[in-house]
């Protein structure tokens, strides 16, 4: 079953999209990063404000999670994705065996921003975001993932099974 990592600036919709494509397999699972971070009970070293060593170890560890998960869902028939911001060298940061199909989730700014106005999933403000989302979002180069042999998918018009099915349609190509 494929296994899928799905990156972007938050609010591009990876979660829902994530979730979403999962829906289109008999069996399907969705390894949000962020949720696994989130079982960190204490000595939690959030991103934001400050990104230290120790948030990134904890990414480290997250991801690794993640990766070792998605290869145990992988081989017991489940088709998987892993949705995280990654930059365009990071899917190696996961450990997995196979190549992953590498989706980048892009949007135009203005949609992101507002989108994330609109976000009623998160357990604080999604407005503290604001901030890293416009700096993300300057300083993602499509042309470094799309060298890195990621997919790119412009989810700024899209309705989300319009999103899934350009997924979908992009994986066709690959293969």
């Amino acid at each position: 079953m494929p296994v899928f990592l799905i990156t972007g600036v938050p609010g591009t919709g990876k979660s829902s999209l994530s979730r979403a494509l999962m829906g289109q397999f008999p069996f399907g699972l969705h390894l949000p990063v962020d949720d696994l971070r989130e079982w960190v009970v204490s000595g939690m070293a959030h991103p934001v404000p400050e990104f230290t060593p120790e948030t990134q170890r904890q990414f480290d560890l997250a991801r690794q999670s993640a990766g070792q998960t998605a290869e145990i869902y992988s081989r017991a028939g489940f088709a998987v994705t892993i949705d995280d911001v990654l930059g365009p060298a990071d899917a190696s940061a996961f450990g997995l065996a196979e190549q992953p199909t590498k989706i980048l989730l892009w949007a135009d700014l203005d949609v992101i921003l507002e989108r994330n106005r609109l976000r009623q999933n998160k357990h604080f403000d999604p407005l503290t975001l604001e901030p890293v989302i416009r700096m993300l979002h300057a300083g993602q180069n499509v042309e470094a993932y799309l060298q890195h042999g990621w997919q790119v998918v412009d989810t700024t018009r899209l309705t989300l099974e319009q999103g899934v099915e350009a997924v979908l349609q992009t994986t066709k190509n690959v293969d």
